[in-house]
């Protein structure tokens, strides 16, 4: 019987269309080319069955990859060489561990003759990647290509997502083995789903029945979980309202009943006072940020607190629980809810009305219908929301149009923000965008930018151009880096120090890209243009001239507590 004799490099290829790859966003170079040979015939032809995505810098095939697998619910995958090249991959990686994101980063190396040896483009991946990463392994044999990459998409997808980095030393590219699949499902010592505790659903459902001021806090482990409707459930049966952390946003539509706003600093007023009131807190799939709490020595000190996560590195480490469920939330809430009594609580949800309507005169209609003077960031994305399809994807860069935007889009269905959280990363916006693209191309993606971010990953319109990726990409223009702009005017006596930014033509630039463009001054023309681009076939460029001192609010200041939100500066 002849045997099926491939190299480690094909080997890879047939490992990564085992695991239902489709696309891989990637770069190529000198240390990962046997690789790409192989890919060459898997990208053409009748023997199809992966898209590769040339973007213009391996910082972006991570961001690209984690856009990919937030909106399609799959492991993202990116390809790059050694060296540099995969140095420009760890911003990608280590927001991917901070977000939960699925990720799975293949790196070229040097040969293992040369490791050590401070051979062109040599570094050790596995030892810088190793903290940022759920697991981080060198191939060193084409013989262990198949294990390897079957157990990095077992680890990356399951339990908490997270990003796994491959390092492929070329030797182990170009050797030749006999091609046995693989499927790992099991890892030693790792519990991606632990057992659901009965007893602890218990006292969390005598908790709630109890409760006359029940409060959830929704996070992105829900989405992760793919739990949207058993969340639903929970909440209308014994009718709590819930507040979201930004990851969290589109779990909850936004138009439900119980959807009681954004948690955190730049969050909504009511949700965030209310925090400090009620009497049981009921955190699902969240991880108790800094951005959300405030000053932990003061945050919800009142209530009981229920936390229900599946990591259990997360249970205590900020907040302390009264009662814990370590689990799925797929899992743990239909438990819970089944021993609910159906309730009402009325007055409770009520009482959110004033602190609802006093934000909405102070800080909402003055930031989305302004009377005069020039744009405002959250009319710019009240109007991109108003016009919009329900289905439409929001992902945003990093600063004052991050904020304004979570605050003002609008979600109707699942998997509908991509963002990046935990670690803030400037640049992550034009990328992941053109991840969401791939992942959804039945839905609109709209891209917030402002002009700091826009630029900080600008060489991706190169991608945008190739693929035609239907971005469509709001710079929100005010000539500052505005979050820091905005925290300087606060806390540092106005001392702007380098926040002020000289910018290029966005027009030329666009143009030279061939990319649609319009750029809005007047109120009075931005309905027509965000038409304009919305109708457009393709990726669009819209660009919005903002009052230079536009500012994010409310606003709970860093160190202060939840219920010390600002409402005006």
């Amino acid at each position: 019987m002849l045997k099926d004799r491939i190299t480690g490099a094909k080997a890879l290829m047939r490992a990564l269309q085992a695991e239902g790859v489709k696309t891989i966003f990637g770069y190529p170079g000198g240390a990962i080319m046997p690789v790409y040979d192989a890919l060459f015939d898997y990208t053409r032809g009748e023997k199809k069955c992966f898209d590769h995505i040339l973007v213009r810098h391996e910082q972006g095939a991570t961001h690209a990859a984690e856009g990919y697998a937030r909106v399609s619910g799959e492991v993202g995958v990116a390809l790059v060489t050694s060296g540099p090249g995969v140095t420009n991959t760890l911003t990608g990686i280590a927001d991917a561990m901070m977000d939960s994101t699925p990720i799975v980063v293949i790196a070229g190396q040097v040969a293992i003759s040369a490791l050590g040896t401070d051979a062109f483009q040599e570094v050790d991946l596995v030892g810088v990647a190793q903290p940022i990463s759920k697991w981080s392994y060198q191939i060193r044999h084409a013989e262990d290509v198949a294990w390897a990459v079957s157990r990095a998409f077992y680890i990356a997808r399951t339990g908490r997502p997270g990003p796994v980095v491959l390092d492929f030393p070329r030797n182990a590219q170009v050797e030749e083995i006999d091609w046995e699949p693989m499927k790992v499902n099991f890892v030693r010592s790792y519990v991606p789903y632990p057992k659901l505790d009965n007893e602890a659903v218990r006292q969390a459902a005598e908790l709630i029945n109890s409760a006359k001021k029940p409060l959830a806090l929704v996070g992105q482990g829900v989405e992760l979980g793919n739990a949207q409707k058993e969340l639903q459930a929970f909440l209308e049966k014994a009718d709590i309202p819930a507040g979201r952390t930004m990851l969290g946003l589109s779990a909850l539509p936004s138009n439900h009943p119980l959807n009681a706003g954004m948690l955190g600093m730049h969050g909504n007023y009511a949700v965030n006072l209310k925090e400090q009131e009620c009497d049981v807190l009921i955190a699902i799939g969240m991880r108790f940020s800094d951005r959300v709490t405030g000053n932990l020595k003061t945050y919800a000190k009142q209530a009981k607190v229920i936390h229900l996560d599946i990591d259990p590195s997360e249970i205590d480490k900020n907040v302390k629980t009264d009662v814990a469920i370590v689990a799925d939330c797929k899992e743990s809430l239909p438990a819970i809810t089944a021993l609910l009594k159906e309730n009402s609580h009325q007055e409770w949800r009520d009482s959110f009305k004033p602190l609802d309507e006093k934000e909405r005169v102070k800080v909402i209609e003055p930031a989305i219908h302004p009377k005069e003077g020039p744009l405002r960031m959250g009319e710019v994305v009240n109007m991109v929301a108003e016009k919009n399809a329900d289905d439409a994807i929001l992902v945003t860069d990093v600063g004052q149009n991050q904020l304004f935007a979570t605050r003002y889009f609008k979600y109707h269905h699942r998997r509908s923000i991509c963002t990046s959280g935990g670690l803030g990363t400037m640049g992550y916006g034009m990328p992941a965008a053109i991840g969401a693209t791939f992942a959804a191309p039945d839905r609109t993606v709209c891209c917030f930018m402002g002009d700091g971010g826009f630029q900080m990953c600008i060489e991706e319109l190169g991608t945008i151009m190739e693929q035609k990726a239907p971005v469509k990409m709001i710079l929100m223009n005010n000539h500052y880096l505005g979050n820091v702009r905005q925290w300087q005017d606060m806390f540092w006596m106005r001392r702007k120090s380098f926040t002020k930014m000289m910018n290029p033509s966005y027009e030329l630039i666009a143009q030279g890209y061939g990319i649609p463009y319009q750029a809005v001054v007047d109120r009075k023309d931005l309905a027509s243009a965000v038409e304009k681009m919305l109708t457009t076939d393709g990726p669009f460029i819209l660009e919005c001239a903002i009052l230079e001192e536009d500012n994010v609010l409310p606003m709970t200041p860093p160190g202060m507590n939840v219920n010390e939100m600002m409402l005006e500066i």
